[in-house]
């Protein structure tokens, strides 16, 4: 297995990082040093102690580990483990226990003896929590301390459940959690409100005792992070930072979370591009001239060449001669990104002097009107997303399809529920009989205010966020004959984390698109959603184009990402940017509004406290003052798109 940078850190990286171009390879080469420990270990008669860890990013390690059991022979029989940490309040067999987690995704499918292992236990008694933790750690040493420590890292830094303020040598202890870190798991407890709020976690001195230490990220909305431990000074605030201390640790990433390091995203501080193996194509050309711009806080237009000297770039001077002929290929570059015309314009209506089309290529743009296929994966998403740029479609007189991936049932509330159960009950639109069944479901509410899972509580929700699209929809002008609910089979899974793609997912996708045969198709390229349906969706638009690949429609097709509510593409990513009126951001907010249930899910779903509108006006607002600070024009808002070829789409790697 070859990662894809070399092992050697950059003078800015202060741990060895090792880059792998996907989360799969990177699992199966942690998986494989696991491996030659173990029978290292075994040919001497010894045993190994892991440390573990849970989430989503070791899931793809332990799947590797079951592989090499169950197909290549790997015993490990020899092996005790210690998990990182637990939920307080949880039993053991809660489904969002860690208990339950490690059974589910590791121990119930290898040899590892039950009695070898370990986790902290999260119903000890607020009176036993100290003993205990003292207990645990006296387990540890007297097992040998522990060979080889698996962690993950999340986005406040943590590790463990370590948050910001942990002292170097703090203990395993009692801790609070984070409120980032229970908004990200609070899509597992179906909200924030359910979410534990204490846990019980190894301290950080115990897992630098760690005689080997592996540190694990994947995903864009880690690469923030990982750059802050891996290049920034080590402080409490960011406890993954004092990694940095130990002689034995290795953060192993994917290229998505090692996109925010210097070696990808300012290369020219490390040197000439052509020492690196890079050159100044427009990409790279555009990404740095628009971090100068930003450094020096000037539009394009007025760098100057003491402004390129003095940052680094004088290698960028020697390409283009001067600053002037740098600055201009900047600035026409993001010029040629905007567009009100995202369809394309009417080849029998363009009048000599009109404003190219740029973006669209020139196979497409004489197309009109085009069958447009715009991919949700939640009911809300393509109004959230691009609501102002699919009523422009709509309004340019293309043919624009709507398909909901999944049915969203998830996000809806038992309250919203049970008010629209009251409704049924009493308009009088419904029989005697349904009035009466409907009156022993409300009562199955029961003081807690909470429905029994059923597959009947998850189409009744998932009905609901089909209306509100409904609804959403028609005020974007979109007819309903052309949404489409795919409502694919893998969303259906209790567990979130267990969810998997899978060939009925491929093929529902794979119908539609040779059914609609479109022109453009936008999908959400946001993969630094936290609950992982974007991903999953991605990747089944993915493995449904390969399907299609032999048709002809697919090689003419163009394809579009844009971002959904927690991202903005970064300016030098985006190949299209929709301007939008203020009265085009109005109806997009309308637009948001039909979806009346995700009102209570902005408390729990997001970075902060406002909901999924503002976030949406304030992204889209701050990208059009970005366009405006570089020195073009000035804009209400801005929606964004990344234009991928199909072959890097299927190379592209969701997590």
């Amino acid at each position: 297995m070859t990662a894809t940078e070399p092992l050697t850190p950059s003078r800015f990286e202060h741990v060895p990082l090792t880059v792998y171009r996907g989360s799969v390879e990177a699992s199966r080469a942690v998986a494989a040093e696991i491996a030659a420990l173990v029978r290292e270990r075994q040919a001497l008669g010894r045993r190994v102690v892991l440390g573990l860890a849970t989430g989503s990013t070791p899931l793809s390690l332990y799947a590797e580990l079951i592989r090499l059991h169950r197909s290549e022979g790997l015993s490990l029989r020899n092996v005790v483990t210690f998990n990182l940490d637990e939920y307080c309040g949880l039993p053991p067999n809660h489904p969002q226990s860690y208990h339950h987690f490690m059974r589910v995704h590791l121990f119930d499918h290898v040899d590892i003896p039950a009695e070898a292992t370990h986790i902290p236990d999260g119903m000890v008694p607020a009176h036993e929590v100290d003993a205990r933790a003292r207990a645990y750690e006296e387990q540890i040493r007297a097992a040998g301390g522990i060979d080889f420590q698996i962690l993950g890292i999340g986005r406040t830094g943590h590790i463990g459940f370590n948050e910001p303020g942990s002292a170097r040598r703090s203990r395993t202890r009692l801790v609070a959690l984070d409120p980032i870190t229970r908004r990200d798991a609070a899509g597992d407890f179906g909200g924030e409100e359910h979410t534990p709020s204490y846990a019980i976690t190894m301290g950080v001195r115990m897992i630098l005792e760690a005689r080997r230490v592996v540190l694990m990220a994947w995903g864009e909305h880690k690469a923030a992070v990982v750059r802050d431990a891996v290049e920034g000074p080590v402080t409490a605030q960011l406890p993954a930072s004092f990694l940095q201390e130990h002689d034995a640790c290795r953060f192993v990433v994917d290229a998505n979370a090692a996109s925010a390091l210097t070696r990808y995203r300012t290369p020219w501080l490390l040197g000439p591009l052509e020492d690196q193996g890079l050159e100044w194509d427009e990409r790279m050309t555009r990404r740095a001239i628009l971090w100068l711009s930003n450094k020096r806080g000037k539009a394009i237009l007025k760098l100057t060449d003491d402004d390129y000297n003095e940052t680094g770039l004088q290698d960028l001077l020697r390409v283009y001669g001067s600053a002037y002929d740098a600055n201009l290929a900047g600035f026409y570059q993001m010029q040629h990104t905007i567009t009100g015309w995202p369809g394309g314009r009417d080849p029998s209506r363009t009048k000599p002097g009109d404003a190219p089309v740029r973006p669209l290529r020139a196979s497409s743009a004489g197309v009109f009107p085009k069958r447009v296929l715009v991919l949700a994966p939640h009911p809300d998403d393509d109004v959230i997303s691009m609501g102002g740029t699919l009523c422009r479609l709509v309004e340019h007189g293309h043919e624009v399809h709507v398909a909901y991936q999944v049915s969203g049932s998830n996000a809806v509330s038992d309250e919203s529920l049970w008010r629209a159960l009251v409704f049924a009950r009493d308009s009088g639109l419904v029989s005697a009989e349904t009035a009466g069944r409907l009156d022993e479901v409300m009562a199955a509410f029961g003081a807690s205010g909470a429905l029994t899972a059923s597959a009947d509580r998850e189409r009744w929700k998932g009905l609901i966020r089909r209306h509100e699209a409904m609804a959403a929809a028609r005020e974007c002008g979109v007819p309903l004959a052309r949404l489409h609910f795919l409502d694919l089979p893998f969303y259906r899974s209790a567990l979130p984390r267990s969810r998997q793609l899978g060939a009925e997912d491929v093929g529902i996708m794979a119908r539609l698109l040779d059914e609609l045969q479109p022109h453009l198709i936008f999908a959400a390229g946001d993969l630094g959603d936290p609950h992982g349906t974007h991903r999953l969706c991605l990747r089944a638009l993915q493995d449904a184009l390969r399907t299609c690949g032999g048709r002809g429609w697919v090689s003419a097709a163009e394809l579009w990402l844009y971002r959904g509510a927690w991202a903005e593409w970064a300016a030098d990513e985006i190949d299209m940017a929709v301007p939008l009126s203020p009265q085009e951001v109005l109806r997009r907010r309308r637009a948001i509004f039909r979806h009346e249930t995700q009102k209570d899910q902005a408390l729990f779903l997001g970075d902060d406290r406002r909901e999924f509108w503002q976030r949406t006006e304030d992204r889209s607002r701050r990208l059009a003052q970005t366009y405006n600070a570089i020195g073009l024009a000035e804009y209400e808002a801005i929606e964004a798109f990344k234009r991928y070829s199909l072959e890097s789409f299927l190379e592209l790697n969701p997590v």
